[in-house]
This record gives C-alpha cells, structure tokens and sequence, in this order.
C-alpha cells in the first residue's frame, strides 16, 4: 500500500469558529472545547478496508427529510496526485437512506492549504421512503473517505491557487 496522506484536527480556534458559525450561540465555549477535545481522526475498521471512518464529534438527530451539516474538525494532507473521496457510511444509506448533499464529496490535496485550514465538513440528508429518523451518536462513523490516485491531460497548464472549499475554484 502507498502511504500518502496524514489525517489531523484543524486547530481549536478554527473549529470553534465554525462551530459557531453553524450553531450561532446554542454552544457555550466549554462545550466547544469538550467536543473538540473528543474527536477522533478517521481511521480504518480493517486491514482490508479501502474508507477511512470519520466519526461524529457529537450527536445527531436527523428527521426524515432533513438535513445537517457536519463539522469533523479533521483536515488531511495528501502528495500531489491524490484526492480524497468521501462518501456515507454504506449503512445509513442502506437503513436510512442518509446522503451526502453532494453525492461524493471531493477532497482535492490543495484544499489543506485554505484559509479555513482545509476543515472538512459534510451536509448528510435523511431522506427516508419510510419515515424513519436518524440518531447517530457522538463517535458513530457517518462517513467514509477513500484516497483515489488520478491524472491530468498532457495540455493541462492550469496554475490556479485555492483559497477555501466549496466554490472556491470557479474562477479557475
């Protein structure tokens, strides 16, 4: 196996903004902290599996047809050549029909270097045929993230730098 990425938390005052930005006021700082203080970085359940598991950093209440925007606190950095696919856990799909707001979310290598320290975030959506809500616990696995090699045309000359996540690169 190639070894070319490293998961690890964006810092406290990063994640903290965000936070904030997501739930306004709901959260005191003390209640930040202890969330931030519990994640765990993405980590595969065995050697034979290609996701890496990003768990919850803290419970969520997903109605039928709602949805909610998690916060990982967790950012990668990856070689050049690799991007970062995240996709929901297989079975929330399959018990809830949970999805990612953007079918596959795409991590690409330079998103490590944004102004938001590249913190990955997901929107998940309940959208259950069978009414059933969607409890998923502070340390449950939502997601899942798989490191895909690609390449790039012979007459690619693109010399573009980022500088955030979503919509960031439409100018490019």
């Amino acid at each position: 196996m190639k070894r070319i990425a490293k998961f690890e938390k964006v810092s406290f005052e990063q994640f903290k903004k965000d936070w904030i930005d997501s739930f306004d006021s709901y959260y005191s700082e003390e209640e930040i902290q202890k969330i931030y203080n519990e994640i765990k970085l993405p980590k595969r359940a065995t050697k034979g599996s290609a996701g890496y598991d990003f768990y919850a950093p803290a419970k969520a209440y997903i109605k039928p047809n709602e949805t909610i925007k998690f916060l990982t606190g967790i950012r990668v950095s990856m070689n050049d050549g690799w991007v970062l696919k995240c996709y929901p856990r297989s079975g929330l799909g399959f018990k809830y029909r949970i999805q990612l707001d953007n079918s596959v979310g795409i991590i690409d290598s330079d998103y490590y270097f944004s102004s938001n320290e590249g913190h990955i975030m997901a929107k998940l959506t309940n959208d259950s045929k069978t009414n059933k809500d969607c409890i998923i616990q502070q340390g449950d696995g939502f997601m899942q993230g798989i490191f895909v090699e690609y390449g790039i045309t012979i007459d690619d000359n693109t010399d573009g730098i980022r500088d955030g996540g979503f919509g960031s690169t439409n100018n490019n």
